[in-house]
């Protein structure tokens, strides 16, 4: 770790973060925000690249009107142009785990506690229904 207390990996997040900043407000075309998505995932290591692709489709299945985008460097859904889902690589933060999470904006509140990611080693049958009905719930059709 840096004197500044980030990363190096987190320093790159936050370039990235800036860089997709920087180009919204430059207009970015929707096509091009997902061609950025999908680079993205492209660049992944072959197991994390094949979640993140089913990942990206059970999410445009559950939820059409989401729009894809990056978001720190990895794949986004965001609703009326807010983040509502994401999807975290671990190799990019060196993790055991990928992470699939959602932001405030999602509406999965159930009481006072709720999860709002989730850790993700493999994605099957199981796990693929679970996410749908998460994204479905979380755009308020669950």
């Amino acid at each position: 770790m840096s004197g500044s207390g980030w990363s190096e990996v987190e320093k790159a997040a936050m370039k990235e973060r800036a860089e997709e900043l920087r180009a919204e407000k430059g207009g970015k075309k929707k096509a091009d925000a997902l061609a950025d998505l999908l680079s993205k995932i492209a660049q992944m290591p072959d197991e994390e690249r094949v979640i993140a692709e089913r990942l990206h489709s059970l999410v445009m299945d559950a939820a059409p009107e989401l729009e894809p985008r990056t978001w720190y460097g990895m794949p986004a859904w965001t609703l009326d142009g807010k983040v509502l889902c994401f999807f975290q690589a671990g190799s990019k933060y060196e993790s055991r785990y990928c992470t699939f999470g959602f932001q405030d904006v999602a509406a999965l509140d159930d009481g006072a506690m709720w999860p709002a990611s989730f850790a993700l080693v493999s994605l099957g049958p199981e796990q693929e229904k679970v996410v749908s009905a998460l994204v479905r719930r979380a755009v308020g059709r669950g």
